[in-house]
């Protein structure tokens, strides 16, 4: 039985073990998140169509490089990834973090090339959806074309949410900032956010927050010392969040 403290992918993983299902969006364990509310089922009939594959990807495995043609977004069906660009001195800069529920590939639409590669941080699977199919369905179904609008709105302002942390917030506030952002996912996909495993390294997450690995230790150190986490490697136990939220309107000194 799973507790309160089970991650997503647990969630995710322990659902395809025990019901096995078709290669359909309708049957999916996570299609509150991917899909809109209020479609029919003539809706659903035609999503249904979307994913031609799903695919495994083991960790450390490159799902597309920067600079390959776009053809597909990729829904994470179970794991964890990042998104990293090569800086122009050659050091690989993190973008993001992306978990089960969430989308890639969508730095490639514009310009119709990736921009970034994506990486498996731990074996995942990743349904994938011809952008052409898609872009023929969402013409059908007024909602799901709403809905995709919805989702590049919500990376838009991920971004500057980002860009925001990096240029006001001093260090041990962008730690905490990130900490609320994955407490914030995963309660909303139903899940307990008073434990969280860190699928990413303190140097990753230092690259995505602009700080040294040594500023992240001490922030995480810091965190430990006061009671607002408990820290054991990658097992991050929240003991009080609303601490952490004070972090963030603490002015720099």
């Amino acid at each position: 039985m799973l507790g309160r403290g089970a991650r997503a992918n647990d969630v995710v993983e322990s659902v395809m073990k025990k019901y096995p299902i078709p290669l359909a969006c309708s049957n999916c364990a996570l299609r509150d998140l991917f899909l809109p509310v209020g479609l029919s089922r003539g809706d659903m009939d035609e999503i249904d169509q979307l994913v031609t594959t799903r695919r495994s990807v083991k960790r450390g495995e490159v799902l597309f490089h920067a600079g390959d043609p776009f053809a597909s977004l990729f829904a994470v069906r179970s794991g964890f990834f990042k998104t990293q660009v090569t800086a122009p001195d050659g050091r690989d800069q993190v973008t993001g973090f992306q978990m089960a529920g969430e989308l890639l590939g969508l730095d490639g639409i514009g310009q119709q090339q990736h921009h970034c590669d994506a990486i498996a941080l731990e074996d995942s699977q990743v349904c994938e959806i011809p952008y052409v199919r898609l872009d023929e369905v969402s013409r059908k179904v007024a909602v799901m074309q709403q809905h995709l609008h919805k989702i590049l709105s919500r990376e838009i302002v991920r971004d500057q949410n980002v860009m925001m942390m990096l240029g006001s917030m001093r260090a041990e506030a962008r730690v905490a900032a990130f900490l609320l952002n994955l407490i914030q996912r995963l309660q909303a996909r139903g899940l307990s956010a008073s434990t969280i495993l860190l699928h990413m390294t303190r140097e990753e997450i230092g690259s995505y927050l602009g700080l040294k690995l040594e500023t992240i230790s001490r922030a995480f150190s810091r965190f430990h010392q006061e009671g607002l986490l408990k820290v054991k490697q990658r097992d991050i136990q929240v003991l009080d969040e609303a601490g952490l939220h004070r972090l963030l309107n603490e002015k720099p000194c």
